[in-house]
Formats: structure tokens, sequence, C-alpha cells
């Protein structure tokens, strides 16, 4: 597997797993117009994260999980919105974090592309 693949699938499976060992952060961050509740879709997500890692890592499927990756990336970004929003009035910390990571979207999107062809 080439580096770019390694380190996606590696980001993406370590990502999973932190939605199920400490879903906390991850629930507060979930869009309240969601059908559901936060957590339910703090544990799709995380399921998605390492489902995609697992395709990213095979040969056979690293195509489609890199175009997955991509949408992913897309999927939850206003998730990252959200967190911007909520944390407009915290510490210049959490706002520098939560303002961030909008732009960084963009090359994770970029990343997922890349891996895909």
């Amino acid at each position: 597997m080439d580096k770019d693949a390694a380190g996606l699938a590696a980001l993406l499976a370590t990502s999973g797993v932190l939605h199920f060992v400490a879903p906390k952060p991850f629930d507060a961050i979930v869009p309240r117009a969601l059908p559901g509740s936060a957590r339910q879709w703090t544990y799709v997500s995380g399921f998605c994260e390492l489902a995609v890692a697992a395709a990213i890592a095979h040969p056979r499927t690293r195509k489609v999980g890199g175009l997955a990756a991509a949408a992913l990336f897309a999927a939850v970004f206003p998730a990252n919105v959200k967190m911007a929003w909520d944390w407009r009035n915290a510490s210049p910390a959490k706002r520098a974090i939560a303002f961030g990571r909008l732009p960084l979207q963009a090359p994770l999107i970029a990343w997922g592309l890349r891996v895909s062809r």
C-alpha cells in the first residue's frame, strides 16, 4: 500500500475507533437538525470511517474507498461548522481549533480523491 493510502486509512481508522471509545466530543458536534440522537450519528459516522479505512486498505477497493473518503469528509463538514459556531465565544485556543478545522476539510477531500486514482 502506498504512503498516501496507508496514511489516510490510518487516520480514518483512528478516528472511527475514537467515535466508539470516546463518543462525547463527537456527540457535541452533531448538527441538531439531524433526526435521531447525536450518539446514533456518532456511531454511524464512526462505522463509516472504519468501513472507508478498510476499503482504502485493500487494493481492490481502494478507488471506491478514496471516493468514499472524499464524500465522507464533505458530509461531516456541517459538524465542523457547528463546532466553530458553538465555540465562537470559547477560549482563543478552542476557537483556533474549531475554526482551523474548517479549511482542513479541503485538503482531506483532496487526499481522498488522490488515493482514488
